[in-house]
């Protein structure tokens, strides 16, 4: 096994927060996606509140000032240059720096969830690394909501939903770009309500949800 360590993963989540928005390096980036025209996205049609996901719970035990927020106005991000390029980068620097591990191989456990600062993780770990790092950035955390979809075999997946005044993207270890929520071939089962983090609402048809998310 590679040796790769993010400890302590507070200093390295500010730092590479801060490496995304500073510096001068990023000067021509940013002029680049100034001049680049804003995608737009359609909404997710969410419905009555659902269970929350056992691991979601597990992980708060372990995480509590993840988890703390409560009722809540909810806010959507105002979407512009900044923080188009802060979704992507961070979406992209998550996907690269952080790789693939099962939870049994991991952990030993066949569902997880954990802040990857180790350099190992399945889908949830790169999805709560990236809230974590576009909160620190300044997004709002109502508007990062952890989403469970199954994917095309049917299996438990989670992604990471951000929700913007122009739309709704999908950030995914298992693809490279930021997406519409629309143009991926899953079937979006529940999400995080934006009105408190810990309150799990449904998304579209009922169906039944995966027990465990693994990809």
């Amino acid at each position: 096994m590679r040796s790769f360590s993010l400890a302590p993963g507070l200093a390295v989540a500010a730092a590479l927060t801060w490496s995304l928005l500073a510096g001068s390096a990023l000067a021509a980036q940013r002029a680049a996606v100034r001049a680049t025209p804003l995608p737009v996205a359609g909404f997710v049609e969410v419905g009555e509140t659902t269970s929350t996901p056992w691991g979601w719970l597990d992980f708060c035990n372990r995480y509590e000032k993840e988890c703390r927020g409560g009722l809540s106005r909810p806010v959507d991000i105002a979407l512009d240059a900044r923080s188009w390029r802060l979704i992507r980068e961070i979406n992209s620097a998550v996907n690269t720096m952080i790789e693939p591990l099962s939870d049994m191989d991991h952990w030993g456990v066949v569902d997880r969830w954990d802040l990857p600062y180790d350099g190992y993780g399945d889908c949830e770990d790169y999805v709560l690394l990236k809230r974590k790092l576009l909160v620190s950035a300044g997004l709002p955390r109502q508007a990062l909501l952890v989403t469970i979809v199954k994917d095309e075999k049917g299996e438990g997946h989670a992604v990471l939903t951000a929700k913007t005044d122009h739309g709704e993207f999908i950030l995914d270890n298992m693809r490279e770009k930021v997406r519409p929520w629309s143009e991926l071939p899953y079937q979006f089962v529940k999400r995080q309500s934006q009105s408190d983090p810990n309150a799990w609402v449904r998304i579209g048809e009922p169906t039944t949800a995966p027990l465990i998310v693994s990809r």
